[in-house]
């Protein structure tokens, strides 16, 4: 159940999220394909460029969360 109140913070949190990993993603693919067009390897670079971006969006998410609910605990 959402506290009275935090409603904004909730929202803050999701876009964030959705922000972050689409960034990453994007990220990841963009210089992937920059790579494949430099060597000529196209779908190779492109698709580990998608990995990393989304891991790299994976971890970042996580450390998002893990603030997020630091700062809610240290307000109780």
């Amino acid at each position: 159940m959402i506290e009275p109140g935090r409603g904004v913070a909730y929202l803050a949190l999701f876009s964030e999220i959705g922000f972050v990993l689409l960034v990453t993603t994007l990220a990841g693919v963009g210089l992937g394909y920059w790579a494949d067009t430099q060597l000529g390897t196209v779908p190779v670079f492109v698709l580990v460029g998608l990995f990393v971006g989304m891991g790299v969006g994976a971890r970042a998410v996580w450390l998002l969360i893990s603030r997020f609910l630091a700062q809610i605990d240290d307000q109780h």
